[in-house]
């Protein structure tokens, strides 16, 4: 959903929701907190606001005895209602990219809409006699899957980020129009199209064969993928059906209402700031530091979803950057750079705002993989150490002659297929609590999981075809990325993505943008300035980060069919399925708002802050830092550092285990704002006051429908962005423009006027 990026730092979801917030781009692994693309969720541990469903602890029983097969899951109605659900919310996850990268996951929009309009459809053909298939969780799940996987190209796709970056727009903005040739790709409908269907489909084959390890063997708990899971079995239960009736309801009045707002603040919007969304509510001076209210529903939304701590530490981030560093900087206009630049310049004070920003997000996002890295090594290692011990003692017990039948052949009594050695092997690697022992439901789900296998071979041959089609025809589309470069990634690409999908399923954390960072920087540096390196480093940081976030993704994905007992083959074809969906409506979702609006423009209503970000990176990589202004390195040094003291002194307060460390900021929501500005921070706290007044007066009621409101204000702004888009492409322009002067201003203004 490093979905802007989906990416590190992802805490567990409230009841299936995620937030991607780029890490500089990462998605919120599917929900983190991609600020980048990494994507934050509520239910971190010690927040008590955000627990999974009681259902969650023991689940519902499901009321379908019988699960249909692979074939009988994948239905026309299913893709159909797929493909409409992804378009429309395709538009909403572009418009949050091309904003500031903070993208909230929309699996409780797409499970509740997918599962009402499969619902009604069904209704509808009951009544009069015609209907012949019932619905069922494991339809609902690919559902699910095809409509995520759809609008997870929208944001792993690049288009507010590593795709954008290599326009002829954003290097005119960054470098007042002295990008070489080499460096610059302009941007065309057929070869991003093209590039996606290229790389997109590589990741779902390279870690297929590890599904069963991953999912049964290590028992990873992938916490996205599991509350998305309990969320749709809770639909399908009697009283889970009411429930998201009622979320429905509530979902499709934020929606309307969101819509006409959005459409009313049109009307007002007739030139360069003006409307609702310029109000200087802190007054004129506050207003040009970034500091006021735009009355905008996405953020208000977004903020309900994202945890309080994210939304406050935008806020401070936002109070360090635009209220006491860049007011400093500006001050030394003319001794630290020259002040005849203009303030798109990466020789001037845009300078320190890119570079700084991506110092931090560096800094967290180095410490966020180290970190994830060590805690899977420690992991696997003990996992070791069990299979190791275990069999020592089972050795020693043959060389005293004590017959193993009793103790490892024997199936438990109510026919689960662990045996009693199995359960000694769980208990000691301390599974058992999870996965108790004579539990048929448990069993149930293994053997559904495993009925249906995807041939080794399959997967293998896959993996190296398209890999071969890549190398092959990726250098046609970015002639600087030769093919040995893209050999070299698909080689280290398993290793990569395995680490990301183990460290996902233990921590919830997505480093899929941290991964594509790591390559601008690398192949940046190997191509080299005069080869074109800008642009093969952002070519290669594509390859790599849809590599690695589809095969997290993948496993999110088998984890929740897991648990809906959904088939793994039924998962995996409709995330192909909505994959390529994804890479015709991604495209074109985004060209519309690219030949509508002037997307990556600073100032404009769609800055793509993460194409600066990432071209800034590319050119950091290939230049070196030589080209920074004056004490712009002394400055990324110290917040780099500093982003990297503050998250180990925070993980140290965390081991403290006292519940400390919650009430501690969260660096990469700080890095956010420091290149946007304060105004996003605002909706989003006010977002946050809502719902803290909302729980403080009705809890339960705040737990089951905030989510739907919130993601109808979501959807709602976002879908507006269509008809803008095409009314814009008409060429029909807002009638008013409402515009807040100051009184001398005004007077000027009215002097002309009647002059």
């Amino acid at each position: 959903m490093d979905h802007p990026e989906r990416d590190p730092g992802r805490p567990k979801p409230r009841t299936g929701e995620e937030v991607d917030i780029e890490r500089g781009d990462d998605h919120l692994g599917r929900d983190a907190f991609d600020v980048d693309g990494s994507m934050v969720t509520r239910g971190q541990e010690g927040d008590d606001r955000l627990q999974l469903p009681k259902h969650a602890e023991k689940e519902d029983a499901l009321e379908e005895p019988a699960v249909p097969s692979w074939r009988e899951q994948l239905t026309a109605r299913a893709f159909a209602v797929s493909l409409v659900i992804g378009f429309f919310l395709s538009f909403v996850v572009m418009k949050l990219s091309l904003t500031t990268g903070i993208i909230p996951s929309l699996n409780v929009s797409a499970g509740l809409l997918g599962f009402f309009l499969i619902r009604s459809w069904t209704a509808l053909l009951a009544r009069v006699g015609l209907l012949q298939t019932p619905f069922t969780p494991q339809e609902n799940t690919v559902v699910q899957t095809c409509v995520v996987a759809t609008t997870g190209i929208a944001f792993s796709g690049g288009f507010g980020s590593y795709l954008l970056a290599m326009s002829r727009r954003v290097a005119d903005s960054m470098g007042g129009g002295t990008a070489a040739a080499i460096d610059v790709k302009e941007l065309s409908l057929g070869w991003m199209v093209g590039f996606l269907l290229l790389v997109s489909f590589v990741g779902l084959f390279s870690l297929v064969t590890l599904r069963k390890t991953m999912i049964v063997k290590f028992r990873l708990r992938y916490p996205s993928g599991t509350a998305t899971a309990h969320l749709i079995n809770s639909f399908h239960t009697s009283g889970g059906a009411r429930k998201a009736g009622k979320q429905v309801a509530y979902l499709f009045k934020s929606f309307v209402g969101s819509f006409a707002w959005s459409f009313f603040q049109w009307f007002y919007t007739g030139g360069d700031d003006c409307g609702f969304g310029a109000f200087p509510t802190f007054g004129l001076q506050a207003y040009r530091q970034k500091f006021y209210f735009d009355f905008s529903a996405t953020y208000v939304g977004v903020g309900m979803i994202c945890p309080y701590n994210i939304n406050l530490s935008s806020l401070l981030g936002s109070i360090i950057s635009w209220g006491i560093l860049w007011p400093y900087i500006q001050s030394k206009k003319g001794s630290w750079y020259s002040a005849e630049l203009p303030a798109s310049n990466l020789h001037g004070f845009a300078g320190y705002k890119v570079f700084i920003s991506i110092a931090v997000i560096l800094g967290d996002g180095l410490f966020q993989f180290f970190r994830v890295l060590l805690t899977s090594l420690i992991d696997i290692n003990r996992r070791w150490k069990a299979d190791r011990d275990f069999l020592k003692e089972e050795e020693e017990e043959r060389s005293d002659h004590v017959l193993p039948s009793a103790a490892t052949t024997a199936m438990s009594s109510n026919g689960r297929g662990a045996t009693a050695v199995e359960a000694l092997r769980r208990g000691r690697r301390g599974e058992a609590h999870d996965h108790a022992v004579g539990d048929p439901e448990e069993a149930r789900r293994v053997k559904f999981f495993l009925k249906d296998q995807i041939p080794q071979w399959l997967s293998i041959s896959m993996y190296v075809g398209l890999a071969a089609i890549s190398c092959i025809g990726v250098p046609f589309i970015f002639p600087t990325l030769r093919w040995y470069h893209i050999l070299v990634t698909y080689f280290i690409a398993p290793v990569l993505a395995f680490c990301n999908a183990y460290g996902c399923g233990l921590t919830d954390w997505s480093l899929a943008s941290s991964y594509g960072k790591l390559a601008i920087f690398v192949f940046g540096m190997w191509v080299g300035v005069n080869g074109g390196g800008v642009l093969a480093g952002l070519a290669a940081c594509g390859v790599m980060m849809n590599i690695v976030s589809t095969a997290s993704d993948l496993m999110q994905d088998f984890r929740t069919g897991y648990l809906t007992l959904a088939s793994p083959r039924s998962m995996f074809f409709s995330q192909i399925a909505g994959t390529a969906m994804g890479c015709v409506i991604g495209p074109c979702v985004f060209w519309i708002f690219y030949k509508s609006f002037p997307v990556g423009v600073e100032g404009s209503a769609y800055p793509a802050p993460y194409a600066q970000v990432y071209r800034g990176i590319a050119l950091v990589g290939v230049q070196g830092f030589s080209t920074l202004p004056k004490n712009c390195l002394s400055l990324c040094l110290a917040f780099f550092l500093g982003a990297m003291a503050f998250n180990g002194l925070k993980m140290a307060v965390e081991h403290t285990k006292k519940g400390w460390h919650k009430y501690l900021p969260n660096v990469m929501a700080m890095a956010i704002p420091f290149y946007l500005g304060s105004y996003f921070t605002i909706d989003m706290c006010l977002g946050s006051l809502i719902l803290f007044l909302w729980e403080r007066r009705h809890r339960a009621h705040a737990d089951k429908f905030a989510p739907a409101v919130a993601s109808g204000m979501i959807c709602g702004d976002g879908i507006w962005s269509l008809p803008a888009a095409l009314l814009a492409m008409a060429k029909v322009q807002p009638p008013i423009c409402m515009k807040f002067l100051s009184m001398a201003a005004n007077a000027k203004v009215d002097a002309f006027l009647t002059g």
